[in-house]
């Protein structure tokens, strides 16, 4: 099977938009393929974080994730610190990184605006340890939007170069690191903000617009139904014209799992009010169980932590492998038993 990983920050609260257009998709990812989730709390730090707070937000990353569907004994999940070798490799890799191919990272320009009382290191040398998250785990391919296939790109320059130095010239000699590619993940929803369809619902935004995984089911129900559509009275997609009523059709498609044409014919002679009744039902109908399993998890983390355990142990034999034939390359004494 190909083996897909995805790295994910603990920070914010998760909307129905990062449900939807990547929670879910990501999750049906492991009936297909052997694929690694992890919590990447070592990125998270390149930004100031309360200590409280970021271990409230890992467990929570983990939990919602179990509670969306990801099946611990399909695919892996663990906590990127729980694994040194991420940050051992890094270290690695970091000298086989050029300085310009870093300064050139669109990433690293946005957050040092966004952050510039805090440009550290680590913002900087961000890919460097992501390209290790990949090519420890001999990932044939990640999922990406478009804002992160420089990072695929520069993970591949590293891999590519790191071969070439250590097996150039030398007949028989194997690569030692898997060369990834990035992958467009299935599509899921592009949810807007229900009050301001023109833009994304975002998890930083708190208000009428952004539905948060956590709400009440009674608020979530309300939010939607109080939506902005349009002066008009039919349902159909038309994400021009009726950009509202689209993002409604989208939602609810991606929700009962129906293309948008057959969304469309279920509400043929409906109005709005009967048409956002059923979003909301069929949201309502999708989180309500969703909410129950993350707040069993997080009441009593035993079951929690011990899924963790159990994916960080695996994730460490392979990454530990690897790092071990990288500094043998490298010319590195082997640690003394």
């Amino acid at each position: 099977m190909k083996k897909i990983i995805s790295g994910i920050q603990p920070s914010g609260r998760p909307s129905l938009g990062n449900y939807l257009g990547a929670i879910k998709p990501q999750v049906s990812m492991q009936n297909e393929a052997d694929v690694t989730y992890f919590i990447a709390d070592l990125h998270a730090i390149t930004v100031r974080q309360e200590p409280a707070d970021l271990k409230r937000r890992t467990f929570e990353v983990a939990a919602w994730y179990l509670a969306c569907g990801l099946n611990p004994e399909k695919a892996t999940l663990f906590i990127q610190s729980h694994v040194p070798a991420h940050a051992q490799l890094g270290w690695i890799l970091n000298t086989f990184t050029q300085m310009g191919e870093l300064e050139r990272m669109t990433q690293y320009k946005d957050k040092s605006k966004r952050h510039s009382s805090n440009i550290n290191v680590g913002l900087f040398g961000y890919p460097v340890l992501q390209a290790a998250d990949i090519l420890l785990h001999d990932i044939d391919a990640v999922p990406v939007g478009e804002d992160q296939k420089q990072h695929i790109e520069i993970t591949r320059d590293i891999a590519t170069r790191f071969n070439n130095h250590y097996t150039a010239g030398k007949e028989g000699a194997k690569p030692i690191f898997v060369v990834p590619e990035a992958m467009l993940p299935k599509a899921g929803a592009r949810v807007r903000d229900l009050q301001n369809p023109e833009s994304k619902m975002s998890k930083s935004i708190d208000g009428k617009g952004t539905i948060f995984m956590e709400e009440d089911l009674k608020t979530i129900a309300k939010k939607i139904k109080s939506a902005v559509t349009d002066s008009g009275s039919e349902v159909i997609y038309d994400k021009e014209n009726k950009a509202g009523v689209s993002n409604l059709l989208e939602i609810y498609a991606v929700t009962k799992g129906m293309s948008i044409e057959n969304a469309v014919s279920d509400f043929n002679g409906k109005g709005y009010g009967d048409f956002k009744s059923a979003v909301a039902d069929a949201v309502v109908a999708e989180l309500e169980p969703t909410q129950a399993r993350f707040k069993e998890l997080m009441k009593d983390k035993t079951e929690l932590s011990m899924i963790l355990k159990k994916g960080a142990d695996k994730a460490n034999i392979q990454a530990e492998r690897t790092l071990a034939k990288v500094m043998k390359k490298v010319g590195f004494v082997p640690p003394i038993v």
